[in-house]
């Protein structure tokens, strides 16, 4: 997650006296656990967990690229789920780093950062690197226009495996435009696309956060398990895939570099 260089904090939790938040301008922005790491706070984040954990066999490490990193929680989590599991991060925020350095547990040595734009890091990996990728990728509560193209979306399908899993968060309001358009992009290159989320969401009655998971292979996605894993959250959630998805994406197009050229 790419943050605003000033007023970046990390303060305790009141309520859970192992909870840490970093905050941006005094939003929340990660939330990690000092001595659990298993412990996932927001909404979203445990939806992506459950993405990994229904898409590939428990506890088997995995490799991975996380495009996006805040505080580190998914990766954190990773090691303790998955351990052996070499991960890469890319965080654009100097600054987001050296304070997560500074303030919180030092992370396993299979967990790399690097201060990188992501579709550069991207553009350098080579083809069929990850069995995941990752991508939590905002500036200023805004997902940047270059990682948001059917472009992008291609370079990731490009460094992920035949079988590999794209895992994108996608902060939106109602009428949830950039979630149909980012869906409609996101099919223009992958085989299998699905939306999971609180069902109030789904529906457009209010603001946050939904995950999107793709595949290049047909049929890869496993729907019916992603959706139990949705129902049983703290936070029930929904699923469109399919023909449903097909309504919800109706009338938007994928945007490309043509369409949004602007890398700011």
């Amino acid at each position: 997650m790419n943050l605003a260089a000033d007023r970046l904090e990390m303060v305790a939790d009141p309520v859970r006296r192992t909870g840490r938040t970093l905050l941006s301008a005094g939003v929340e922005q990660s939330y990690v656990d000092v001595e659990d790491p298993r412990h996932l706070h927001f909404e979203y984040v445990r939806r992506i967990a459950s993405a990994v954990e229904v898409a590939a066999p428990a506890g088997a490490p995995l490799n991975v690229l996380h495009l996006g990193g805040g505080a580190l929680t998914l990766p954190r989590w990773l090691a303790a789920t998955r351990p052996g599991s070499p991960q890469r991060v890319v965080e654009r925020d100097a600054e987001v780093v050296e304070l997560v350095a500074r303030e919180l547990p030092p992370l396993p040595p299979e967990v790399r950062v690097e201060v990188a734009d992501a579709r550069d890091a991207l553009t350098d990996t080579p083809d069929g690197r990850y069995d995941l990728v990752i991508a939590d990728i905002y500036r200023a509560a805004r997902m940047p226009r270059h990682v948001r193209t059917v472009e992008f979306a291609a370079e990731v399908a490009r460094v992920l495996r035949p079988d590999g899993l794209y895992l994108v968060n996608v902060t939106d309001l109602p009428p949830l435009v950039g979630t149909r358009v980012q869906v409609a992009t996101l099919r223009a290159v992958f085989a299998d696309v699905c939306v999971v989320g609180d069902r109030r969401m789904l529906r457009g009655r209010r603001y946050g956060n939904l995950v999107l998971a793709a595949t290049s292979r047909p049929g890869g996605l496993p729907v019916a398990r992603l959706a139990v894993a949705a129902l049983r959250d703290p936070v029930p959630g929904g699923l469109l895939h399919a023909a449903a998805l097909d309504t919800f994406v109706a009338g938007a197009h994928p945007v490309t570099d043509t369409d949004d050229n602007s890398r700011h």
